[in-house]
Parts: structure tokens; C-alpha cells; sequence
């Protein structure tokens, strides 16, 4: 068994690129589960779903649950009530690395945390997973945490001090992100769209949708 994990960034951006799509040719072909959280339903589904600008893109990422392209935590035995435990669990600790004047600065959301959550609980399981997040701050603290003090001090514009004695809970952590996911779909012919210039076009509008990838990534992608 293997799974997918989602979250809300990813949805979003293939949402406001009109590539949801692709989300049911790629479950097909990599014959796993793609799961979102309960938080991650609220951010897509829940709580846009009462503002009218964003209630026709939750509206497809809904179709997209009843039909059972996306599935909850509960489709591979795990309960909504521990995923919400566990992302506690990470936002506490999370939220205590960067420290600005004495007092912790908040670097992440729960829709974040719950798919770490998610993927440690399957993990468990013996499950091979993957998170597909666009937002860096959460892959910089799994997978580089000592450079979250530069970059998130640069993005503040603010000095930050960094206490990563605490970080051994997000090691260990698989992502991609919607850009990587997008590329996946083109080159298994999942897009809906003929022309030479459709894997660039792809690939610049996930980027200016909020994937944090560079353009030199971009460049090495479109070579591939």
C-alpha cells in the first residue's frame, strides 16, 4: 500500500491552474491512496465553501472526496481524532523553534502539521508515503532546519534565534511539491493539453500558483 498526502497548497494551487483533473489519472496510475486530513478539508472545503470568490474550487475538491479520488485518515484505519493529537503534538513543539525577543514565533499551521501527522501515523502502519505541500517553511524544518533561522529572518526581516534541540520528531519526512506532482502527470499523459510548450507553461504556472520551487529547478525539470 502506498499513499499520498495533501496539503491544502497543493489543492489549491492545481485548483486555480484548472489541473484537479489529473488528480484521478494519477491515483489510477500510482495505484495508492491520496488522503487529505480534516484540517486540510477545512481549509479546501469547509470554510471556503461560505465565501463566494473561493466556493466553486471547493465545491471541485469536494467532488473530488465524494467520488473517492480523496479519502480521510479513517479509509486506511486511523481516526480523525488521533491525526488532530498528533498535529498538536507537532504545532506545539513547531511553533517553539524560532524565538524572536524571548518569545516563540508561530512558523506553522495546522493543515501543515496534520499532514506530518498523517504520514508518521502511516508510517507506523508500514505504509510508503508521501506529502505533497507547496510551502517551504515546514519542508526546511524536516529536512534542513538549522538554515530556518536565515531564511524565515530574511523573510521577517528580523533577527530570529533557532532552538532545534527539540527536532528529532520531523526527520524522516518525504515531500513534493505541486510543480514535481504536475511533471509526474505530463510525463504519464495526463494532461488535457497538446503542445510543445505545455510541460514549461506547466511547470511556471504551479510556480506563480505557490509552489516554492526556483526557476533553476524549472530549467533542470524541463530537461528531463
Amino acid at each position: 500500500m502506498k499513499a499520498v498526502v495533501f496539503d491544502s497548497g497543493t489543492l489549491i494551487n492545481l485548483s486555480l491552474n484548472g489541473l484537479l483533473y489529473v488528480l484521478e489519472g494519477l491515483k489510477k496510475s500510482f495505484k495508492g491512496k491520496l488522503l487529505i486530513t480534516e484540517q486540510v478539508k477545512y481549509e479546501v472545503i469547509d470554510r471556503p465553501m461560505g465565501i463566494s470568490k473561493f466556493e466553486l474550487g471547493a465545491l471541485r475538491v469536494k467532488a473530488l472526496l465524494e467520488s473517492g479520488v480523496l479519502e480521510m485518515p479513517e479509509s486506511m484505519g486511523i481516526s480523525s481524532s488521533l491525526i488532530s493529537s498528533r498535529t498538536n503534538e507537532f504545532m506545539s513543539v513547531a511553533n517553539k523553534v524560532l524565538v524572536f525577543k524571548g518569545q516563540p514565533v508561530q512558523i506553522v499551521s495546522a493543515g501543515e502539521m496534520s499532514c506530518l501527522a498523517l504520514s508518521s501515523e502511516l508510517t507506523k502502519k508500514g505504509i510508503d508515503n508521501i506529502i505533497s505541500i507547496d510551502e517551504r517553511t515546514t519542508r526546511v524544518l524536516c529536512e534542513e532546519p538549522r538554515n530556518l533561522e536565515r531564511i524565515l529572518s530574511a523573510k521577517l526581516h528580523q533577527r530570529l534565534q533557532t532552538d532545534i534541540s527539540k527536532l528529532k520528531m520531523f526527520s524522516n519526512f518525504k515531500f513534493i511539491r505541486t510543480t514535481e506532482l504536475v511533471y509526474a502527470a505530463f510525463k504519464l499523459g495526463l494532461i488535457a493539453i497538446d503542445d510543445k510548450k505545455a510541460l514549461e507553461a506547466l511547470l511556471y504556472a504551479t510556480k506563480f500558483k505557490g509552489s516554492s520551487i526556483s526557476f533553476e529547478e524549472i530549467d533542470v525539470l524541463k530537461k528531463m
